[in-house]
């Protein structure tokens, strides 16, 4: 298993690969993140302050954003940001019969500034490979899931669609896949021993794409993401029971 500090190096790495392969044009009002973005320059670059594009976005923490990221840079309707941040419709010391918007509108924009929250049921996948789930999505130190075997255990597509990536260019993941399904998703396949298909080619679901290895990990497993508009989303939500 490989540290937790050396696999968020790598899945930052990670991310940067499958936000590129698999971007799509955001709204108005809306910003990807790009490398080297910091949620004080999307603030400064789009003239709003930090305080707002951190609430409007419901960030826990600003500081860790993600590549491919989608961020709402504008107020959602009938609400502006001052420059310290905090919600008006008027200004400080004017009458009162234009009234602030009421505080029970920001669960709908909130939903509004996570586009990158799959709906139910958005993508139907089988799983990549038979064997134990030793470790499970988590957002932070996982960002899929590993699936223990013996090598040699058949990797296979989750979904049918065309292999973006093939090689062992990103350290920690070994010999690694990445196959686009379609505008928005994307599913990535670390520590092959073999892999079975190239660059530009289509696969089907259920096709053998790979063998289980243990390339850049201390075990035989398969490490398998899935990624909703560049962006880590729990697989197990689009797998079915077992």
């Amino acid at each position: 298993m490989l540290g937790t500090q050396f696999r968020w190096l790598a899945s930052c790495v990670l991310a940067s690969l499958l936000a590129a392969c698999g971007s799509a044009p955001v709204g108005p009002g809306y910003y990807r993140v790009e490398r080297g973005d910091t949620v004080s320059k999307i603030a400064r670059d789009h003239r709003q302050s930090i305080q707002s594009i951190t609430r409007w976005n419901t960030l826990s923490n600003p500081d860790a954003i993600e590549v491919g990221q989608v961020l709402r840079i504008a107020p959602p309707a009938n609400v502006a940001s001052n420059s310290n941040g905090t919600r008006s419709n008027t200004a400080k010391g004017t009458s009162a019969t234009t009234p602030a918007r009421p505080a029970a509108t920001r669960p709908a924009s909130a939903r509004e500034a996570e586009p990158t929250k799959p709906p139910a049921s958005s993508i139907a996948l089988i799983w990549p490979a038979a064997g134990t789930v030793i470790r499970r999505f988590d957002g932070r130190d996982s960002k899929g899931i590993d699936i223990a075997n013996s090598a040699g255990t058949p990797v296979k597509a989750a979904a049918a669609g065309t292999v973006v990536y093939a090689g062992n260019g990103l350290r920690g993941y070994g010999n690694l896949l990445i196959v686009k399904h379609n505008a928005q998703y994307l599913s990535a396949y670390a520590h092959n021993r073999v892999l079975l298909v190239k660059e530009g080619q289509s696969v089907t679901q259920g096709q053998n794409i790979a063998e289980m290895g243990n390339t850049d990990s201390d075990r035989v497993m398969l490490h398998f993401e899935l990624r909703y508009l560049g962006k880590s989303v729990d697989p197990s939500t689009a797998l079915p029971a077992r």
